[in-house]
């Protein structure tokens, strides 16, 4: 799998995310926070992701900025996790929500670990369907 961040791999769709935030559920990973929700739309990706930082939390927009930029490279080289671990489709918000400054290293860290929790959550999800049938 190529590790590219594509543009149809944003959730760009103000429609979206908003009903990303009123009907999603969302699990952390101190300091990130990921909302997700079921994509019922057929799109080409198994994923559509946002990421965003408060201003509130890191003033400076170079801040704010850097740490984004963290977020999609640690999205971009992992994502094949997510890929081959989601049977639906999502779409996914990634916030940071600590007013610190952390290292790339223990972002990504923290990112793969929501990813698994999200293809654990799935699953259970999935087991949960065939089990009622």
């Amino acid at each position: 799998m190529r590790q590219t961040f594509r543009k149809k791999e944003r959730l760009k769709n103000s429609r979206d995310i908003e009903l990303l935030f009123d009907k999603g559920k969302s699990m952390t990973a101190y300091p990130l926070r990921m909302v997700y929700l079921k994509n019922e739309l057929d799109t080409e990706y198994p994923v559509k992701v946002a990421f965003s930082v408060s201003k509130r939390k890191m003033r400076k927009a170079v801040d704010r900025n850097r740490l984004k930029r963290q977020m999609r490279e640690a999205f971009r080289k992992n994502k094949h996790i997510l890929y081959e671990g989601l049977k639906k489709k999502y779409f996914l918000m990634v916030t940071f929500i600590d007013e610190n400054h952390y290292k790339y290293v223990e972002i990504e860290d923290k990112m793969i670990r929501l990813f698994t929790r999200l293809i654990d959550q799935s699953n259970n999800e999935q087991n949960e369907i065939h089990e009622k049938d």
